[in-house]
């Protein structure tokens, strides 16, 4: 069964406890926290202030993709916000050198760690750093904005990241246009986590909608 984590991106913040409490009630299994600085999308959202806020009133794993220019200047905030799992994106990163410093440092401070791609990106382009990661995000929307139309070609990289993945550990989490029909092609190309926002948190049935992506 896959685990499902609702982006807060799409939550109600002036009864974000209330949303948090009631996603978890019905089966959510993270919450994925989206970070964009404007600058490696064209959007702005949240930092590590309210993250901080978010991990005190829940006990769900903080799944933080970071869509920003300069992941390394931020993590340690982050870190200390409460973050269980850290996702930066292989297109911000300046060379294969700074990419796995990032993944050990994070790995230091006892926090899983993920690499996400957008949808243009290629798997070969993460393929050198798969047996050191805990997780493989795969963007089926461009990085900005909830509630995109799902884009098909994120089918073909799970597939491969599956195939790919043999002796490693990592889980195939895909973020972007997720519902219940693109969440079962997801999950029957071997997708492990699905992110979703506006299909959870503005469904009339949270309960049917994350049940729908179990």
């Amino acid at each position: 069964m896959v685990k499902v984590a609702p982006s807060v991106l799409s939550a109600n913040f002036a009864e974000l406890k209330k949303d948090l409490d009631s996603i978890q009630k019905y089966g959510a299994d993270w919450i994925h926290y989206d970070v964009m600085d404007g600058h490696f999308g064209p959007n702005i959202s949240f930092g590590y202030s309210i993250l901080k806020d978010v991990s005190k009133v829940t006990n769900l794993f903080l799944d933080v993709h970071l869509m920003i220019s300069d992941p390394k200047k931020y993590v340690d905030e982050f870190i200390k916000a409460g973050a269980d799992l850290i996702t930066f994106h292989i297109e911000a990163m300046e060379s294969e050198e700074k990419t796995r410093e990032l993944i050990e440092y994070i790995h230091q401070h006892n926090k899983h760690v993920g690499i996400s791609i957008k949808p243009a990106t290629p798997v070969s382009a993460i393929e050198k750093y798969l047996n050191d990661l805990d997780l493989v995000l795969v963007m089926s929307v461009e990085p900005g904005f909830g509630g995109q139309s799902f884009q098909d070609m994120a089918i073909a990289k799970i597939k491969e990241l599956k195939d790919k993945r043999q002796d490693a550990h990592y889980l195939i989490e895909v973020d972007g246009g997720i519902n219940a029909q693109t969440g079962k092609l997801c999950k029957d190309a071997g997708a492990d986590v699905l992110v979703a926002g506006s299909y959870v948190f503005n469904a009339d049935n949270r309960q049917a909608a994350i049940d729908s992506l179990k």
